[in-house]
């Protein structure tokens, strides 16, 4: 099982490593240089847990999962048991972790199959098959010298060469999950932004019935700039915070082209939709934009009242005093005309 989960908007990938280290964890431990774009590590779990074709299932009481962490806030896990991953997502790597949303914790999952008898991976459906067999790497020189050799130094050479094949296979089955698991990275940090928005549009859906009424809209200011506030947020995680919207991460430019890796990373964004998500994640995003400027106006409008009954208030206040102050006028003169009648008196 390969199981992706977003708990984050974004990991502090030094403190990641960090941390793992410090629990013991060897990033990177088949030297792939992707950090820090992509931190692997690799998960003993007990053999009954892997989740690979039977073929695969070895003596071992231990077997080995994979786990790989992106900046982008997520994890991916290859046949790691829930529990463990879990914990990995929620408590361990916590303290690296920037905007934490565990309570929106979003996990998507994939089957996996191990096929031994094929060099490539794909995906069908919602199974991933990921090639495991060996390529050969003697050429006709290569062989011609070995025979020559004979045969006792053949079989030394035949013994490096098939450890540097089994360590190359492995490293290129690493890369492999890498583009994968990239993919449903993407997928699964796609789902957060889409419920996020979903949850924007609960908090505003009275907002067209009450104008299609002619009614006021009741919203504060704290109201309104929060909910433009959200919006920003999740329009810049789509397109300028993330990869999303890219065609091809930086981790897959200086990959060896016949890895194939880009046609992994392009087959999962198939298989999940993800370029359609992202075209009516954005034409959501447009209408929920128009919600905004309705809601902004408002509080334009709003404020330009109260400025209004400001003036209002102000000028009547003048006119209070001015009032006053030619009733008093009134009232000296009269009191000096009577003064002056009764002297005359």
């Amino acid at each position: 099982m390969v199981t992706a989960y977003c708990a984050a908007e974004q990991f502090n990938i030094s403190k990641v490593i960090r941390i793992l280290e410090g629990e013991g964890y060897a990033a990177d431990p088949y030297r792939t240089g992707l950090l820090p774009q992509v931190v692997h590590i690799q998960i003993p779990v007990p053999s009954s847990d892997v989740a690979a074709g039977p073929e695969t299932q070895q003596a071992d009481p231990n077997e080995f999962g994979d786990a790989f962490i992106f900046p982008s806030g997520t994890v991916v896990a290859w046949s790691v048991p829930e529990t463990v991953a879990s914990r990995l997502v929620t408590q361990t790597l916590l303290p690296a972790a920037e905007n934490p949303h565990l309570e929106q914790l979003e996990t998507e999952d994939l089957e996996y199959l191990e096929d031994p008898s094929r060099e490539n991976s794909c995906i069908k459906g919602d199974i991933i098959f990921l090639g495991t067999k060996l390529q050969e790497t003697w050429t006709e020189a290569e062989m011609a010298d070995r025979n020559a050799r004979g045969l006792r130094q053949h079989s030394l050479d035949m013994s490096y060469n098939s450890k540097n094949s089994t360590e190359l296979s492995t490293v290129d089955t690493i890369l492999a999950k890498i583009a994968f698991s990239s993919g449903l990275a993407r997928s699964t940090k796609l789902a957060v932004l889409e419920s996020l928005l979903s949850n924007y549009f609960d908090s505003t859906r009275s907002i067209p019935t009450l104008l299609s009424r002619g009614s006021r809209l009741p919203f504060t200011r704290s109201f309104i700039l929060r909910k433009t506030g959200q919006l920003l947020s999740v329009r810049a995680q789509l397109n300028l915070y993330s990869e999303l919207t890219d065609s091809l991460p930086d981790l897959f430019w200086d990959s060896r082209h016949e890895l194939g890796l880009e046609g992994y990373y392009d087959q999962v964004g198939r298989a999940l939709d993800v370029g359609v998500r992202i075209k009516t994640l954005n034409e959501k995003m447009d209408y929920a934009q128009e919600i905004a400027s309705v809601l902004r106006e408002r509080l334009s409008e709003k404020h330009g009242l109260v400025l209004e009954w400001m003036i209002i208030a102000l000028i009547a206040v003048e006119v209070g005093f001015e009032i006053l102050r030619l009733w008093r006028e009134k009232n000296e003169k009269d009191e000096q005309s009577r003064v002056m009648t009764g002297a005359d008196s």
